[in-house]
């Protein structure tokens, strides 16, 4: 398709970003230039402490150092288990700066959920939040795991604040549950042990695999987005060129409340906002939306990113309203789509618009973007960002006119250049042109902006995370008295959408209460259904596949696009 958006790009945008991502060899580059740039600038705050740009550079070289020593290489894949706190950029640089990969794991995940990431990216070294320990316990023995960095709330927050937060933590909030795990080193003696052996640079260049970010792409279950350090520093800059007509380097501060272990708050806040020589607040728990809103007041942030969830629960906390927003300037929201009266309402009370934008884990993820100072939505997911070809083809691969729908393909340097050891899916998702194969039905109206307007797979976004129905029915079907069962995204006030799930009953005594129970203690909380309803025979089609299209239709739910 003829890129006709570029001509609507907001003055100052270029249509090209090729020579500026050049000057990056790999993410550890961009960080070097940032910390040499910005040394003295606030890089990361968390529980009222915060490091430099000077000190991001030393600590996270300290990291990369002492990964080295124990015989961390180029290429191993290094897995990174923690919310929102201090160590995660020092520890996720490190292992940049090491030539290692970043496997970016959810700490909310289930023992058997984490097994499948450790097991199916081969990481042989895991850096964990000490919360999150008792996860690990049960199957780490499955895994090929030889290193465990142990990280705790407390870390790099001082010495004073550092005990009495481990303190409170341990002791009288209860966070940390009981665990034994043999070997585990503390962050804080990896930190040390790195002052004092030596750091070698390794020789990247685009083509290396920065992360492995896990998803589920089109198809299938989770698997291992290949991101390398071309596809990432692509994107940094997209991203960077996007905003740079309303940033300005070394004055920003955005507040990071959706986790850095999601692509989304990785690449838009931490490292966009470190390009920008910002400042990034990080937000440990979002789902505390008092505390997020008393650290909003005392804070003079000028940018945040959200989900629509996050967005509504803002809106309708007490006090938010009366925070001062003179300084705000960007709002980003993705990973689901924003609602209409949720973008009406942040408008009202912040005055200032939500930048709607687009994009998947497969592209790092930025596809398209609205400029941040459009006030109409229309529910348009934005211009395509520079250097980024889209193309809308209908089911047999070929371009459909203009205005009109079909799936949403892209081409462009930001794009992964498949899954990890999966061949075969990776050709199901490119192809003959290049292009990636998102799933998404949608087009582009006159101006270049993009649309979505139906999802081609059954992929069920919850809070902006995917849920996979086979991984639902999967642990459903686990259940002696279960003997089939579909699952669906149904609207969800909070969500964007919950997951429903349909089951024929083995045993007619079995209650939606022990359904629920049961996928709970298999499934992440998000993943697990909110609604259990029993029929006597679900839907098939003539080779005896589960139609959940049908069932959609039947429970008359009208789903809602993804959005990153």
């Amino acid at each position: 398709m003829k890129p006709i958006w570029t001509q609507y790009y907001p003055r100052g945008v270029p249509a090209d970003i090729t020579d500026e991502a050049q000057r990056y060899d790999s993410l550890p580059a961009l960080l070097e230039e940032s910390c040499r740039q910005f040394a003295d600038n606030i890089a990361f705050s968390s529980m009222g402490a915060s490091i430099t740009y000077s000190e991001l550079d030393t600590l996270s070289r300290q990291f990369a150092a002492w990964l080295q020593s124990v015989g961390v290489r180029q290429g191993d894949r290094v897995a990174l288990m923690m919310p929102n706190l201090l160590p995660y950029p020092v520890c996720m640089f490190g292992v940049l700066r090491a030539g290692a990969v970043v496997v970016n794991t959810n700490p909310l995940y289930t023992p058997s959920e984490l097994a499948h990431q450790l097991i199916d990216s081969g990481a042989q070294t895991l850096i964990i939040a000490e919360n999150f320990a008792h996860t690990l316990e049960p199957v780490l023995h499955q895994t090929g795991v030889r290193h465990i960095v142990m990280a705790s709330l407390g870390d790099l927050l001082g010495s004073l604040k550092g005990a009495l937060t481990n303190f409170a933590a341990r002791h009288i909030k209860k966070l940390v549950r009981h665990y034994t795990l043999p070997d585990v080193i503390p962050l804080k003696q990896t930190l040390a042990a790195g002052r004092s052996v030596p750091y070698t640079r390794p020789a990247l260049n685009h083509d290396d695999l920065a992360l492995l970010q896990y998803t589920g792409g089109t198809t299938g279950v989770s698997k291992g987005a290949m991101l390398t350090h071309g596809n990432m520093v692509s994107n940094v800059c997209q991203a960077h060129a996007w905003v740079r007509p309303y940033l300005k380097p070394g004055q920003e501060c955005v507040v990071t409340a959706l986790p850095l272990y999601h692509v989304f708050a990785l690449t838009a806040n931490c490292l966009t906002f470190i390009k920008l020589g910002g400042r990034n607040i990080l937000i440990a728990d979002a789902r505390n939306i008092a505390g997020l809103v008393k650290t909003l007041a005392h804070e003079r942030f000028t940018a945040l990113t959200g989900v629509n969830t996050l967005f509504n629960a803002l809106l309708n906390s007490p006090g938010f309203a009366k925070l001062d927003f003179s300084s705000l300037k960007a709002t980003l929201g993705g990973g689901m789509a924003v609602q209409p009266v949720i973008a009406e309402r942040w408008l009202k009370v912040t005055g200032h618009p939500i930048a709607q934008a687009y994009g998947l884990t497969e592209a790092s993820p930025a596809v398209s973007l609205n400029p941040l100072d459009r006030t109409e939505f229309d529910g348009s997911i934005g211009l395509p960002v520079p250097s980024t070809d889209i193309a809308i083809r209908d089911a047999e691969g070929n371009d459909v006119p203009q205005g009109e729908s079909g799936e949403i393909c892209i081409r462009g340097p930001q794009v992964t250049r498949g899954y990890w050891n999966r061949p075969e899916e990776t050709a199901l998702v490119f192809d003959s042109d290049g292009y990636l194969h998102t799933g998404d039905i949608g087009y582009v109206n006159e101006r270049g902006y993009l649309f979505i307007n139906d999802r081609k797979k059954d992929m069920i976004i919850v809070s902006g995370f995917n849920v996979y129905p086979n991984e639902v029915e999967a642990a459903a079907m686990q259940h002696p008295g279960v003997l089939e069962a579909a699952a669906i995204g149904v609207p969800d006030e909070r969500s964007g959408e919950s997951v429903k799930l349909f089951v024929v009953r083995k045993d007619q005594a079995l209650t939606e209460l022990e359904i629920i129970k049961h996928c709970r203690s298999l499934l992440t909380g998000y993943k697990t259904p909110k609604q259990v309803e029993f029929r006597t025979q679900l839907p098939h089609n003539n080779v005896g596949k589960i139609l959940r299209r049908e069932l959609r239709h039947s429970d008359a739910s009208v789903t809602t696009p993804h959005l990153a």
